[in-house]
């Protein structure tokens, strides 16, 4: 390199730079497009997990639970809580318990509330966390209990 550095080398710098990132990120948008299909289960969304989905948003479940990873870790993660209770034996007996007991009122405990939502909302948002359970999600949370 020469002993002085121009203002076109600092130029030819930036713009090659911001060139060269450019295309890295179409490359990665392009290739996270293209694997999303065969990770994200899209074929198994039915209208119970729509349903779902949304009661999880309008509740915001979010503010306390984590879902793969994202959201707050006020609550345990629930993307695998499907599996870690029972699966398709005895999930949706256990949610349906667990969601009319609550608050549970164990002193020192935290305490969900209690959303007053009907068999048919807890059947799916039931739904809605079985099918995040079953997204190739790199095996996360690494511990079963989130």
């Amino acid at each position: 390199m020469s002993e002085s550095f121009t203002k076109g080398m600092a130029r030819n710098i930036y713009y090659g730079g911001s060139v060269f990132f450019f295309l890295i990120f179409l490359a990665l948008t392009f290739h996270t497009v293209k694997e999303m299909p065969k990770r994200d289960n899209r074929e198994n969304i039915t209208e119970a997990v729509e349903r779902g989905k949304h009661l999880w948003e309008k509740n915001n479940c979010v503010g306390c639970h984590s879902l793969i990873g994202e959201g707050a870790y006020f609550a345990p993660e629930l993307a695998n809580v499907y599996d870690r209770r029972g699966g398709a034996a005895g999930f949706k007996a256990f949610f349906n318990g667990w969601m009319k007991a609550q608050p549970l009122n164990i002193p020192g405990r935290r305490q969900m509330p209690n959303f007053h939502l009907t068999d048919q909302e807890i059947d799916d948002l039931a739904e809605f966390l079985k099918w995040t359970s079953e997204l190739d999600d790199n095996n996360w949370p690494p511990n079963i209990e989130g």
